[in-house]
């Protein structure tokens, strides 16, 4: 969400050989280290051969259902076509796959987007099962969502609008799967085509979480003040009262790819553990929150280890590595609000009214 950066000149040109970490843990048996190795081959061989299944278990289908292959392999060769072989953008040079690419790249803080197709093909093969067990059928309305998907995608080469492509492609793959299998193999990759929204480069929202960048300065100061730690705020800085530091709050942009992987993380979380649509969506609503709970203890923690240890230490190597800091801190908050929202309120006063006492 942000990113703490030193202002304090008396600190950054101040010298020192920097100390180096020696581990003192001591190195794995050979046994041990060749047992680690060969339960790793043995999970990647029993990966490739629950591919060779699913890849065998496709081709019996195609060949049960000559027409749907057929069909099938007619989108595919469209999908492939409009996004890696048209070129109709930045004056026709690039094509949409290429733009996607190029776009998801870490100056913006936008390299998150290189992960999600991965994770996407992740999730068809988590839910290879229940596709296997939905009934085979093809099922005429998957052409409105197929057809959305290709008039949102001519829409966007008229407009000369990636963004808008990108964006046509759950509608597609949804829409191909409902036509040729089904609405019950459609209902189980819902979720893995909607992830894909998050290909969509979000630049714009880089101003929208400069407001971002107040709050936490606020939040930290705060805290700050409620456990008697004297610092001085002034707009998004952070200084101690007796000079020893003195942080910015970097600007928001920084922010972006912890806010977009919280939210990718939450989202994958939702679908896995929970029942309910009601709580998956209070509990995604919540993905805000948890990032912002996540920066606010890592810069939090940069403040207590320049005060209370090394001002220079905690504006260097810790505030290089404390991003490690966030996930840890943001996983935590989002399982205490999961674990909230499935409290069954009913018993639990049920619980305090056969224990007067306790109140």
């Amino acid at each position: 969400m942000a990113e703490i950066t030193p202002t304090n000149p008396r600190h950054n040109n101040e010298g020192g050989a920097e100390e180096k970490s020696v581990s003192s843990a001591k190195p794995k048996a050979p046994a041990s280290l060749f047992g680690e190795v060969l339960d790793t081959v043995k999970w990647l061989w029993e990966i490739l051969l629950t591919l060779l299944e699913s890849l065998a278990a496709f081709g019996k289908w195609c060949g049960h259902n000559p027409l749907g292959a057929l069909a099938l392999g007619g989108i595919a060769t469209i999908l492939v076509y409009f996004f890696a072989v048209v070129h109709p953008f930045t004056y026709g040079t690039i094509s949409t796959a290429r733009w996607a690419w190029e776009a998801w790249n870490p100056e913006g803080d936008q390299s998150y987007g290189r992960m999600v197709p991965f994770i996407a093909l992740g999730l068809f093969f988590y839910h290879r099962n229940a596709l296997k067990q939905a009934p085979a059928g093809g099922y005429a309305l998957g052409l409105l969502p197929l057809g959305l998907g290709i008039l949102l995608f001519v829409l966007a080469v008229r407009c000369l609008n990636p963004r808008m492509g990108l964006a046509s492609t759950p509608l597609l793959i949804y829409g191909a799967v409902r036509f040729v299998w089904g609405r019950a193999a459609a209902r189980v990759i819902l979720f893995p085509c909607a992830f894909l929204i998050f290909m969509v480069p979000v630049g714009a929202l880089v101003q929208a979480t400069a407001s971002l960048q107040t709050a936490i300065t606020s939040a930290v100061a705060a805290f700050a003040h409620f456990l008697r730690i004297a610092l001085l705020e002034n707009g998004t800085t952070l200084t101690a009262a007796d000079g020893s530091f003195n942080f910015e709050i970097a600007e928001g942009c920084s922010g972006i790819r912890s806010l977009m992987a919280m939210t990718m993380l939450t989202a994958v979380y939702v679908h896995l553990t929970q029942d309910r649509l009601w709580k998956k969506g209070v509990i995604f609503g919540g993905s805000l929150l948890f990032a912002i709970i996540g920066n606010f203890g890592r810069i939090f923690s940069i403040v207590l280890m320049a005060k209370f240890y090394d001002p220079k230490v905690a504006a260097g190597i810790y505030h290089e590595n404390s991003g490690y800091l966030f996930f840890p801190i943001a996983i935590l908050a989002m399982l205490f609000f999961s674990n909230l929202v499935n409290l069954d309120f009913r018993k639990l006063a049920a619980r305090f009214a056969h224990k007067p006492g306790l109140l």
